[in-house]
This record gives C-alpha cells, structure tokens and sequence, in this order.
C-alpha cells in the first residue's frame, strides 16, 4: 500500500503542478482585464467630445437647430431610420472629416412622423471624427463618440462604471464601434448607403 502511495504521488504531481500554473495564468488574466486602462470615456475624449459637439452646434450639424437632410432605413446597432451628414470641421486646431449619423427610433416609426417631429423620436446621435496620424493608426484614426440629444454622451448600459462612450470606442474588444467599422468595405471603416 505504501508503494502505491508513492508512485500515485509521483504520476498525480506533474498533473497537480500543470493544474496549478492554469489557475495561476487564468487569475492573472482576470486581474489584467479589471485593471486594464479602457482606451475611451477619460477625461481627454470626454472634453475632445464636448468641444466636438460644440463645433457641431455651431455648424447647425447638431442640436436643436440641425436639420434633416435625408432620411433611410437603418440597421442595428443604429436606429430604425437614420441621418447621416458628413463635413470637415476644425476642433482643437484639428481639422478632419465628421461623420454625423442621428439614429430615430420608437414605436410605429415613419419618416412622416420625424420630419414632424424629430426631437420626439431622436434616440442618439453617432459620431466619427477623423483625428491626425498616430491617434489610432491601426483603426484608420477614427474618434468615436455616441451623444445623447441634448449633448451628454451615451454609456454602456452594461457597464457598472458607465464609462462614456467617447475616444477609441470598445478598441481591441470583439464587439462595439471599431470592431464593427473595422468590417466596412473599402477599409475607411465607413459604411455606404
């Protein structure tokens, strides 16, 4: 009995150490992700977001004031019905290109009751900026940001944090707004109607 201890501690060893070094690399992988610095929704893309919707406002692209240009069919993860409007606008001394698309959602959506009423029906407003080389080279340099209608910025209702959605938005992650745009044909990350 006591030979069978032994050579059952020897074979069961290895496979106990094996097991051990999987324990200790998974909990390490759990301590990288909560400690893990998001690369949105910190205080520099919050205020690039705010100036950015100011610019925005002022170019009557956004706001109470914007208008509707041309309103189609959307797709998830946008609304129902959607605008989109493109522009160059300079933020922060950075001039790029804006892509503005206002997502319409709501019960028994139609394009007549928008028109009548767009506040009423206005879920979020999605936002790519073109920011200069080296903000996120391997993303095309896209700046996301999803707005509320008054402004404020969207957060992940998932999220315990409510980490604002503004910067490089879910980068590096299988879903959200890079993973997604990253798809588009042509490889400038935008999606054409």
């Amino acid at each position: 009995m006591k030979k069978f201890i032994i050579v059952l501690s020897l074979l069961l060893l290895p496979i106990l150490s094996i097991a051990g070094e999987k324990t200790s690399v998974a909990t390490d992988a759990v301590k990288t992700v909560k400690t893990m610095v998001m690369p949105f929704g910190d205080k520099t893309s919050v205020a690039d977001a705010n100036a950015l919707w100011q610019e925005m406002v002022k170019q009557g692209l956004a706001g109470k004031d914007s208008k509707i240009s041309k309103l189609y069919k959307g797709t998830p993860p946008h609304g129902a019905i959607l605008d989109t409007v493109e522009k160059d606008v300079t933020v922060n001394g950075r001039t790029g290109k804006v892509v503005i698309k206002k997502n319409y959602g709501g019960k028994e959506i139609s394009n007549e009751k928008i028109t009548s009423d767009p506040a009423k029906w206005l879920k979020a407003i999605t936002v790519m900026f073109k920011r200069e080389k080296g903000y996120d080279d391997e993303n095309q340099n896209w700046f996301y940001a999803k707005y509320k209608a008054d402004g404020s910025l969207h957060f992940n209702p998932k999220d315990p944090k409510k980490t604002p959605l503004a910067g490089r938005v879910a980068k590096g992650m299988p879903q959200g707004c890079i993973a997604c745009h990253k798809a588009a044909a042509g490889g400038n990350y935008l999606f054409t109607r």
